[in-house]
């Protein structure tokens, strides 16, 4: 392809991924916990005013930083409080990933390859799914991937003091420090680590006096440090909190979530199915030289391994990890994907067959198994949950057939890996629509709709033994939390907690909710037998959602619901 169309490129492969993220981004609930507190955040810095910290329920939330929050504030003060202006800034993240992938893909492969890695990366279900998910890691992604990015077109030109190196050793340096303002330091230790690795295993290490890092660290240090110099001014101890508490006692001694070393194995694999069938080849391919620019790639294809392994290592490490941390991996997978994709038109004919047969067999084995699998675990509780499981595996079927007849000519590569590609937009459409089916489980958003008028109206709002993190946001309302302090203990004792919105014992609970003060309780359906029994007057059930009812301690306006039905 002509490089003169590289931006038109550019604009349509962002246009491609928006056209896949933003349509029904807002339809969804908000997901406990994670959508929920982050939502809850940046909608109190838009009714407070303060961006500077970060307080979640109105008390004080040091975990991460505030990049995200602000972003999301953003949005809301256009588009509302709503879930499509929480999950904006995720999309718009995850659409300027595939973009720069694809820039760094050509930069390396050719434009041919750039189109095929970004069509990779933009339709893995893992990366699709947090693309349409209000959280942090999406942006972490961009950045760090922008600054491997940048670092690689620095160490191509033609030396590391050159104005144009410099000029791109600048931008490395302010993508590590907005990524450090999106999830914390990891950005810098991983994108300088990925760096000075591939530098010294280029044997290059004597070039790295030549790198404008005195500046650089000027710039790092600009972008980040008003931040947390600010607040550790308004809330002191904060620095010890965040880096010491939150970061590294995390990462060495953490046991939250309890995963081990393999975590991220299936996670990788599902997450980056059906393309990352392809990688192991297109990476060989790389690194060999059976490239589409003719030529040996050994030192792109070391980045490209450096740049995964250590990443997919460092997150394996802590037993503290969810499936979303490994989305910096994936560009990576993506290239070499995109790489081994093309490849498939320099094959022989009997190489390609075998290859593609392969890979029928392998999706539908896989499909077929998974989808009968979750047929027979959900289909009882969850049966549309299970026949969209059905459906899902049948589209891989069939994508995987129409890529093995249509590729298996030469000539109609593309034809396949465009069939594949339609299979996948096509599963992951189901995939959405699964999500909204096992909403019940996991969201909140029709219980606070039946609350919010009482709330509203003055009737304080509280979670027995419990926090849900989506309410206040739905609400606008406080929730009070009774005998639960949660992860906001780990700002402070207990003691410094605004005592306001906490009920810390039984006595305390029974006490307010009969003193006349209206009361809306949210309680676990395990806990609504005792609590029945306990308080005076009796509770009015209000509704339930999944595995909470609301309790009001009077007359409801309307006729009470049948919540006897377990919800999970």
């Amino acid at each position: 392809m002509a490089r003169g169309n590289r931006w038109l490129r550019f604009i349509l492969i962002a246009l491609g991924a928006a056209i896949l993220y933003l349509p029904g981004l807002g339809r969804p609930a908000l997901w406990e916990p994670d959508e929920g507190r982050y939502a809850e955040i940046a909608r109190e810095m838009v009714a407070t005013g303060d961006y500077v910290t970060p307080r979640d329920d109105q008390q004080r939330y040091f975990e991460k930083p505030p990049l995200v929050y602000w972003a999301e504030a953003e949005s809301i003060k256009i588009f509302g409080a709503n879930e499509f202006a929480v999950r904006l800034p995720a999309a718009l993240f995850s659409v300027g990933q595939v973009v720069v992938t694809a820039a760094l893909a050509e930069a390396m492969l050719g434009a041919d390859t750039a189109i095929l890695a970004a069509m990779t990366l933009a339709l893995s279900p893992l990366f699709f799914g947090f693309a349409r998910f209000a959280t942090l890691d999406p942006a972490l992604a961009f950045f760090l991937t922008a600054a491997i990015g940048a670092f690689y077109a620095a160490a191509r030109a033609p030396a590391f003091d050159s104005r144009t190196a410099r000029l791109w050793m600048l931008f490395t340096s302010a993508m590590l420090a907005l990524g450090t303002l999106a999830k914390g330091p990891v950005a810098l230790l991983l994108g300088g680590l990925i760096a000075l690795v591939w530098i010294v295993i280029e044997k290059r290490g004597r070039e790295i006096r030549k790198m404008p890092l005195i500046t650089c660290a000027i710039v790092y240090v600009a972008i980040v440090a008003p931040w947390f110099v600010l607040t550790e001014m308004r809330n002191p101890g904060f620095l010890h909190f965040f880096f010491v508490h939150e970061h590294l006692q995390r990462y060495v001694s953490s046991s939250e979530h309890g995963w081990g070393l393999w975590f991220f194995i299936p996670i990788l694999i599902g997450g980056a199915w059906p393309w990352i069938f392809f990688a192991p080849d297109g990476f060989l391919a790389l690194y060999s030289g059976s490239t589409p620019v003719g030529e040996s790639r050994r030192s792109e294809a070391r980045l490209l391994a450096i740049w995964f392994v250590l990443i997919f290592v460092f997150f394996s490490i802590p037993r503290s990890k969810l499936g979303s941390y490994i989305l910096p991996a994936i560009p990576p997978l993506a290239i070499a994907a995109g790489n081994g994709l093309y490849r498939l038109r320099a094959m022989s004919a009997e190489s390609r067959s075998r290859l593609l047969l392969w890979f029928l067999a392998v999706n539908a084995i896989g499909a077929i198994a998974g989808a009968a699998v979750v047929y027979g675990f959900v289909n009882r509780a969850h049966p549309a949950l299970a026949q969209d499981a059905v459906i899902v595996a049948l589209f891989i079927v069939v994508g995987a057939i129409m890529m093995y007849g249509t590729a298996h000519d030469q000539g109609r590569v593309g034809y396949g890996a465009a069939a594949m590609a339609l299979a996948m937009i096509a599963t992951l459409g189901l995939g959405e629509r699964a999500r909204r089916d096992v909403a019940p489980l996991t969201t909140y958003r029709d219980l606070a709709s039946i609350v919010k008028p009482y709330v509203q109206g003055g009737c304080v709002l509280g979670s027995y033994r419990h926090y849900v993190q989506s309410l206040p946001f739905y609400t606008g309302t406080i929730e009070t939390r009774v005998e639960y302090w949660g992860e906001l203990a780990e700002t402070g004792e207990p003691e410094t907690l605004d005592r306001r919105f906490f009920i810390g014992s039984e006595s305390s609970l029974k006490h307010t909710w009969g003193s006349g003060t209206c009361m809306v309780l949210i309680v676990n359906r395990k806990d609504l037998a005792a609590l029945t029994a306990s308080l005076a007057p009796p509770p009015t059930v209000l509704g339930c959602e999944g595995k909470k009812i609301a309790l009001l301690n009077g007359h409801a306006d309307s006729a009470a619901p049948n919540c006897a039905q377990d919800g999970g």
